[in-house]
C-alpha cells in the first residue's frame, strides 16, 4: 500500500501540472494570434508565456523550499517560496506593461482590422476552460500546505480564466457585429486588451503585498496571533505570564516565540514539560509552526 504524498510532494507535483498547461496554452494562444492578428489574443499568449515562467518559478522554489535546515539556512529554505511570489507578481506588471502599449498602440494606428475570429473564440474557449480546472486545483493544494507560490500561481492562472473569457466575449460581439456591417468593431479588440491589462494588474499587487510581508518578517495576520494569545489565557492557572509574544511566516513555514514566565519554585523537569505542552498545542492550532518558549522565573517582587 502506498504511502500518503508528503505536503511538499504534493505541491510539487501540483507545480508541475501547471508548468505543463502553461506551455501548452502558450504555444497554441501565440499561434492562434498570429493567424487572426488580434492584439488581445497576442496579449493572452504573452500572459501565459509569464505564467509558464512563474509556474517554473514556483516549482523551482517550492523544489529548494523543501529541502531541511543546513549550515547556511538554520532556518530553512522557506523564503524561497516568498521571493518566487514576488518574482512572479513582478513579472505580471511587466506583461501588463506590454499589453497596455501594444494595445494603444493598435488604437492610435487604427491597425485593428482581424482575420478567421472564429479560430480565436474556440482557442480562447478551450483556455479559460483548462485554466478553470488547473487554477482550482493549485488553489486547493495552496490552502492545504499553506504555499505562496502556488497561490501565487494559481492566480497568475485565474485572471488568465478572467481574461480569457473576456476576450472571448469581446471577440464574440466582434464577429456578431461585423456580420451586421459594423466594421469599427474590430476597434473593440485592444480595448478588451487595454481590460485585460487592468485585471492581471490588480492581481499582481496583492500577490507582491502578501510576498513582500514575508520577505520583511511582518507579524503573521492578527487573527492567528490572537488564537495563539486565546491558547495562552487558557493555560494561565500553570503559569505565572507570559511577554515577547512574536510571530513570522517564510513561505508555508510559521513561527512563533515567546518568554514564559513560571513560578521560581517549579522544578525544571515540569517547567520543560509544560512548554513541551504549550507547543504541542500552538502546533495544532497553527499546523506546521515551530515554537520556541523560553522560560523565565517569576521575581519576587512582581
Amino acid at each position: 500500500m502506498s504511502s500518503r504524498p508528503t505536503r511538499g510532494e504534493r505541491k510539487q507535483r501540483a507545480a508541475a501540472v501547471s508548468v505543463w498547461s502553461n506551455l501548452s496554452l502558450t504555444g497554441i494562444k501565440l499561434a492562434a494570434g498570429v493567424v487572426t492578428h488580434s492584439v488581445s489574443i497576442l496579449s493572452e499568449a504573452l500572459h501565459s508565456g509569464l505564467d509558464l515562467i512563474a509556474a517554473l518559478m514556483a516549482f523551482l522554489a517550492i523544489r529548494k523550499a523543501r529541502e531541511p535546515a543546513d549550515a547556511d539556512h538554520q532556518f530553512g529554505h522557506g523564503k524561497f517560496e516568498s521571493m518566487s511570489g514576488l518574482a512572479e507578481s513582478l513579472l505580471i506588471l511587466v506583461a501588463v506593461v506590454v499589453i497596455l502599449w501594444a494595445s494603444v498602440g493598435r488604437l492610435i494606428s487604427g491597425e485593428t482590422e482581424l482575420a478567421q475570429t472564429e479560430l480565436g473564440i474556440v482557442v480562447m474557449g478551450i483556455s479559460a476552460g483548462v485554466n478553470i480546472f488547473v487554477s482550482r486545483m493549485l488553489f486547493r493544494v495552496a490552502r492545504e500546505t499553506d504555499s505562496i507560490a502556488l497561490e501565487a500561481d494559481a492566480w497568475h492562472l485565474r485572471t488568465d480564466v478572467w481574461t480569457s473569457a473576456g476576450v472571448f466575449a469581446g471577440l464574440g460581439i466582434i464577429v456578431a457585429a461585423t456580420r451586421l456591417g459594423f466594421v469599427e468593431a474590430h476597434h473593440l479588440d485592444p480595448i478588451i486588451a487595454i481590460g485585460v491589462g487592468v485585471v492581471i494588474a490588480k492581481a499582481a499587487l496583492q500577490i507582491t503585498g502578501r510576498s513582500w510581508n514575508q520577505l520583511v518578517d511582518r507579524a503573521l495576520p492578527a487573527s492567528e496571533v490572537e488564537r495563539i494569545e486565546n491558547l495562552l489565557r487558557d493555560h494561565y492557572p500553570q503559569f505565572a505570564g507570559y511577554h515577547g509574544l512574536r510571530t513570522r511566516q517564510a513561505g508555508s513555514h510559521r513561527y512563533v516565540d515567546l518568554h514564559l514566565v513560571v513560578a521560581g519554585s517549579l522544578p525544571v523537569a515540569e517547567a520543560h514539560a509544560l512548554c513541551d505542552h504549550l507547543e504541542a498545542d500552538v502546533r495544532r492550532l497553527i499546523p506546521g509552526a515551530e515554537v520556541m518558549i523560553h522560560v523565565e522565573p517569576k521575581r519576587r517582587n512582581e
